[in-house]
């Protein structure tokens, strides 16, 4: 593909809510454009953009796929973007390597939660969009009642190009409102349209329509503006003119449809997207940061200037090694060289820059402003790290992603197998950063944390494929703890033991008594006198700290307590580390159980976002849950419900908010602090302990 200047680029991603044919979309625009010989169909499994084996089983886009074309004598650069919401969050990580937006609403179904949640992001990086209205031949298609849900919802400001000629199986073309052309197009997925008068009974509509438009567009540039109220008639290059600037200045977002199915009305689509949306030029200089003072840098589009690329994805593949993905956003890069990483401080040597075309890669000569582009195998760089001239370095900002809110136990289906689980998961976690591999040291589980089961079960799927690695899921262990709530002094335990030869003896009296919530272990030397001698004391300490690690109730360990130690009794010969270790172990379990010995379980700290009509349920439900509320605050849209709740109760509280709220609702969690389990539950928890280590 041959280069173009910086003025001739569109990078662009397309976002929308799941199944309204992103996809399906961005198959019909490389096909239109000549990058591809045939219409891919995700209900086939021959998309381009679609392409890992996940995606293929779930007709579903997991992951941000990327794939240039040409139209008009420019290059459109696609990144076609999740919309399940259990892989959402890799689509805000793309706009930021992009300028502008396409939107893609369901003509049957209208604006779902995930098209409000994409707008946001899209708002927040303050990007460009057009919107384009899909499925246009489906039954129930209703262009006029989804035009009003998405100014109703999203924006106001969302003012149709162009009108569709029929709906549903009578879907022919589209009204283009400034030509005032009326383009038909085939029906033999060719994409090919005869252009013509507008029907009759499309006049009315189309002028109304028109009118609109043109007002939009007057009311985004002054001298426009004055023109128009002037009552002068507005050019075909005041109007292109004015449609760009409105656009860019995001006061107009224009609205267009069609088929990708049918592969109509995507022509002028394309065309829009040229006229419209925004070059590397138009989105300015690029600012960040000095790796060293912290001073802002900036740093132009423009070809001669430093080198800059901000790293958004990474991709882990078992044969080809690490793929980095960046955006450049000064400067000009060749192969075979060194990069610098500026948030590391480190060299890279890299080979051959790599233009990514869906599932394969293709070699470039270069890459420059505005380009996005691939190099494999960077050994210490990351996503969200920046490469720039180490003699003028930048680091880009990089967005913050919540917690993962799910979490499984990960178990090897074969023995041996951990440390490459563990290995393999890393891998895969930087492909994905809302993937979370940790180590509970309680419990020795592995915990694999995502966006929601789909999202860990996809994650386990890819371990398998890529690394032949396989692994059972189950849920978490709750990793309780238990404490003691009274003082007592006087706990004294003797062990004495004779065998023949030499024996043991030690005698250790303590005073247990209870720490403040959090506060951990404190053992205290009050020893006086010589009953014990002092090289025995490091022994005792760590017979406590051995015996804290399972506690008499069911197992769990032993916290916030003070053990003092402040008398004992020894033997000359028969007393050693192992006696006093011994003793010490024992005096606390004894001493434990004569000092209310209670069951800790954690609580959770739990943002849930809510719309309103489903709040008054989420905090029922909460409630329910043994939840505290601790504040309701407003937001756009909705509602943020803060709250505290057991961890026992929101193991499995994703599924439930998704039934609750029809989908709409999403959380974040993240740990707080222990509190005593009540009475009734803690008896089933240490029964149920019991039972299990019964059957170990």
């Amino acid at each position: 593909m041959k280069k173009y200047e910086v003025n001739r680029l569109r990078n662009i991603a397309i976002i929308a809510h799941g199944k309204a044919g992103k996809t399906t979309l961005a198959e019909a625009m490389l096909f239109d454009g000549g990058t591809t010989d045939r219409l891919g169909r995700v209900d086939e499994g021959s998309s381009v953009m679609d392409f890992e084996p996940e995606e293929i089983k779930r007709s579903l886009t997991i992951s941000s796929s990327f794939h240039p074309l040409e139209w008009d004598k420019h290059r459109i650069n696609i990144i076609d973007t999740p919309g399940d919401a259990n892989f959402i969050i890799e689509t805000k990580n793309s706009l930021q390597a992009v300028d502008g937006v396409v939107v893609v609403i369901d003509a049957v179904s209208g604006v779902e939660v995930q098209t409000e949640k994409v707008w946001e992001y899209a708002n927040q990086f303050e990007l460009p969009r057009l919107i384009f209205i899909s499925k246009m031949d489906r039954e129930r298609a209703d262009f006029s009642t989804t035009l009003s849900d998405i100014q109703k919802v999203l924006s106001p400001k969302a003012i149709p190009l162009n009108i569709p000629i029929g709906s549903e199986e009578a879907f022919a073309g589209v009204v283009d409102l400034l030509s005032g052309k009326a383009y038909q197009f085939e029906t033999n997925l060719s994409g090919k349209f005869s252009q013509g008068d507008i029907p009759a009974k499309l006049k009315d509509q189309a002028k109304a329509a028109r009118d609109k438009l043109i007002e939009a567009i007057a009311e985004s540039d002054d001298s426009l503006l004055e023109k128009y109220l002037e009552g002068q008639e507005l050019s075909a290059e005041d109007l292109a003119k004015g449609l760009r600037q409105g656009v860019l200045h995001k006061t107009i977002f224009p609205v267009l449809c069609g088929s990708g199915l049918k592969n109509m009305g995507i022509q002028p689509f394309l065309t829009a997207i040229i006229e419209c949306l925004p070059s590397p030029l138009d989105r300015g200089p690029a600012k960040g940061t000095h790796p060293s003072t912290k001073a802002e840098e900036v740093r132009n589009p423009g070809e001669d200037e430093p080198f800059s690329a901000f790293i958004f994805k990474t991709v882990a593949d078992p044969y080809a090694g690490k793929l980095s993905i960046f955006r450049v956003w000064s400067g000009t890069l060749q192969p075979d060289g060194t990069l610098y990483n500026a948030n590391k401080g480190a060299r890279e040597r890299f080979g051959q820059i790599l233009q990514m075309e869906g599932k394969n890669q293709k070699p470039v000569d270069s890459a420059g402003p505005g380009d996005i582009a691939a190099v494999a195998k960077l050994k210490e760089t990351t996503t969200w790290e920046t490469l720039s001239d180490e003699k003028k370095p930048i680091v880009y900002p990089a967005i913050s992603f919540p917690l993962p809110p799910v979490s499984f136990a990960v178990q090897p289906k074969s023995k041996g197998d951990e440390e490459k689980i563990t290995v393999s998961l890393s891998r895969l976690c930087e492909e994905d950063p809302t993937i979370k591999l940790q180590r509970d040291e309680q419990t020795k589980e592995m915990i694999l944390l995502g966006m929601g089961q789909v999202h860990v079960e996809v994650t386990v799927e890819k371990l398998k494929r890529k690394f032949g690695v396989e692994v059972n899921l189950k849920t978490p262990k709750i990793p309780y703890k238990e404490t003691i709530k009274s003082t007592k002094s006087g706990i004294i335990y003797r062990h004495k033991k004779q065998s023949g030869g030499r024996g043991q003896f030690a005698e250790v009296h303590f005073e247990l008594s209870p720490l403040p919530r959090g506060s951990g272990f404190e053992f205290q030397n009050a020893l006086v006198g010589m009953n014990v001698p002092r090289n025995f004391v490091p022994a005792v300490e760590k017979g406590v700290n051995e015996a804290m690690q399972s506690g008499v109730l069911a197992g769990y360990p032993v916290v916030d307590l003070k053990v003092k130690f402040y008398d004992g009794k020894s033997h000359e010969v028969d007393s050693s580390e192992i006696a006093f270790k011994i003793a010490s172990s024992m005096a606390l379990k004894k001493g434990v159980l004569e000092t209310n010995p209670v069951l800790l379980e954690p609580i959770m700290n739990l943002e849930v976002f809510v719309a309103d009509e489903y709040m008054g349920d989420v905090i029922g439900d909460l409630n329910g849950r043994r939840g505290r509320v601790q504040a309701v605050e407003p937001r756009p849209k909705g509602q943020i419900i803060k709250a505290q709740v057991p961890l026992a109760e929101v193991l499995k509280y994703a599924p439930d908010l998704t039934s609750m709220t029809s989908g709409r609702g999403s959380f974040s969690m993240e740990f707080s602090h222990y509190e005593e389990v009540p009475a009734h539950m803690a008896d089933k928890v240490i029964a149920a302990s019991k039972a299990e280590q019964k059957e170990a």
